[in-house]
């Protein structure tokens, strides 16, 4: 076999260190970017928190105080030296090749990602208030209230128990989920509390005491089982009638029944006429089924947008959330150390110290590229959905993520990370820019429909039925047919389980 020389032209994409954490950065939520920071925080000396009320992301130049420009023209001039060749090999390239070559490669991402479809997310926050000048803010937060937990103890302290139905009241409570419901039956509690026989039967005694008490506190309904237990505690507390003892026998054994508005068979059952059981059942239906909510902490899912849309003349703008946006600067007492060790014999010392303050200019960099990243493709994407924010979801119009990407440049990927776990504050609430993307159904015109549009259309033709004959999927399909819209049956279904709208047979009145 003869040897022999060939030339063969390939391109291929170098990920950098630096252009690997930009693409990190780009697909983690406010929350993980902000533990991202924290950590950098603690492991990078050069990065400090900035303490004045100055924009988070300036141009750098701007940013930076007199001494700390000269130790950045220090740290270029060292580039430039052997003596710094393994500082530039782990800072990578200087700034300013970041806005040509590696900034495409980062926007236009190094794979397709997969992506079957758009999950749409439902608004999260009511509508925020406009003011003057027609810019909102995002709902401020309520202060949080106490625990479920809290409520009953304070109960607890005003009893008059021994110490022991005390205790046994306290483990209770604390065994409570967020509902306000006993998870674990009491003999597996006692159980927990005891390994010998003749204990274990003496704590379950005295734990089905307690058990009387702390379902006699307030919110009523608290400690039972199920559902039927904690309806049922509730109407007893209720002014004694017929219809109330009806409504706590259906609640104890016909749920089910009550659920699928057999009342053929919930009059067999409990032997009372068709008015009775709707009385009992108007009885049911203003009971809390979930004691433990009003207490549940809402602060855990409130959502903190990356993005809000406000007002501008007559078209719409996307401003970045100040709040989410980490306020970094440069630490000056370090910055002069790296000036001043350039000309010391410790050549190693200072090469390390300028790796470490080009990885915190780089991180600064990329943290302000990625919000802005998000604001060209929000800003996008109001463009494409200036309906909605004008008519709600019934004017949403059909959008793929190919649309954007070629409209920015970007590759669909990148798109796809940025839509990711990012949250645009609106007028009508707070969403996912992914809730802004969605399939097109085919029109008899010969346009498009949104998929949500539709949903919407359809939570408005359920909204307004006759309660006595609700609008089966066929009758929802056959009227947005009537509407030009055409939806089979089956894609009716699939949409009404999405907005959690029931079967036709259980919105039926009773």
């Amino acid at each position: 076999m003869k040897p022999s020389l060939q030339v063969r032209l390939s391109q291929h994409l170098a990920l950098t260190p630096q252009l690997q954490q930009s693409i990190r950065l780009l697909q983690l939520s406010t929350l993980e970017l902000h533990q991202e920071v924290e950590q950098m925080l603690e492991q990078n000396p050069f990065l400090d928190v900035e303490e004045d009320t100055t924009t988070p992301f300036e141009p750098l130049a701007e940013r930076l105080s007199p001494t700390e420009r000269t130790a950045e023209r220090e740290v270029d001039r060292a580039a430039e030296s052997p003596t710094a060749d393994a500082a530039e090999d782990t800072a990578g390239v200087d700034s300013a090749e970041f806005g040509a070559t590696e900034r495409d490669d980062w926007e236009n991402g190094t794979e397709r990602d997969d992506f079957d479809g758009i999950r749409e997310t439902p608004g999260t926050s009511s509508s925020s208030s406009q003011n003057d000048n027609d810019d909102f803010e995002p709902q401020d937060r309520n202060p949080v209230g106490p625990s479920l937990q809290d409520h009953l103890r304070d109960q607890l302290l005003g009893m008059r128990l021994s110490a022991e139905d005390a205790a046994a009241v306290h483990v209770l409570i604390e065994s409570l989920n967020d509902d306000g419901y006993l998870d674990d039956p009491l003999e597996e509690i006692a159980g927990q509390l005891a390994d010998d026989e003749e204990e274990r039967e003496l704590f379950l005694e005295r734990l089905h005491v307690a058990l009387k008490w702390l379902q006699n506190m307030e919110p009523l309904g608290v400690g039972a089982s199920n559902l039927g237990e904690c309806l049922a505690l509730q109407l007893r507390a209720q002014e004694r009638c017929e219809a109330q003892t009806i409504a706590i026998i259906i609640c104890k054994q016909h749920l089910e029944l009550l659920a699928r508005r057999d009342m053929k068979k919930l009059m067999a059952a409990t032997g009372a006429d068709e008015e009775l059981i709707k009385e009992a059942q108007t009885l049911i239906v203003a009971l809390e089924p979930k004691p433990g909510r009003r207490f549940s902490r809402a602060e855990a899912n409130v959502i903190v947008p990356d993005v809000i849309v406000q007002k501008s003349g007559r078209n719409w703008k996307v401003v970045l959330n100040p709040d989410v946006m980490p306020k970094l600067r440069i630490n000056d007492l370090y910055a002069q150390a790296i000036r001043q060790s350039r000309g010391s014999a410790s050549s190693g010392a200072g090469a390390a110290l300028s790796s470490r303050l080009q990885e915190a200019r780089w991180f600064m960099k990329n943290i302000q590229q990625r919000f802005d990243t998000i604001q060209r493709v929000s800003q996008a994407i109001v463009e494409r959905q200036k309906s909605f924010f004008t008519h709600g979801e019934i004017a949403m119009k059909p959008l793929v993520l190919r649309e954007i990407a070629d409209e920015l440049g970007l590759h669909e990927s990148t798109i796809s990370r940025v839509t990711t776990a990012k949250y645009m504050a609106t007028m009508f609430g707070t969403f996912e820019l992914k809730y802004f993307f969605g399939s097109s159904l085919n029109t008899e015109a010969g346009g498009n429909a949104s998929s949500t549009a539709v949903r919407a259309l359809i939570k408005q033709l359920v909204a307004a039925e006759d309660p006595n004959k609700p609008l089966s999927d066929s009758q929802l399909s056959r009227m947005l047919e009537e509407q030009g819209i055409q939806v089979a049956r089956r894609t009716v279904a699939k949409y009404r389980e999405a907005l959690r709208i029931a079967p036709a047979n259980l919105r039926r009145e009773m």
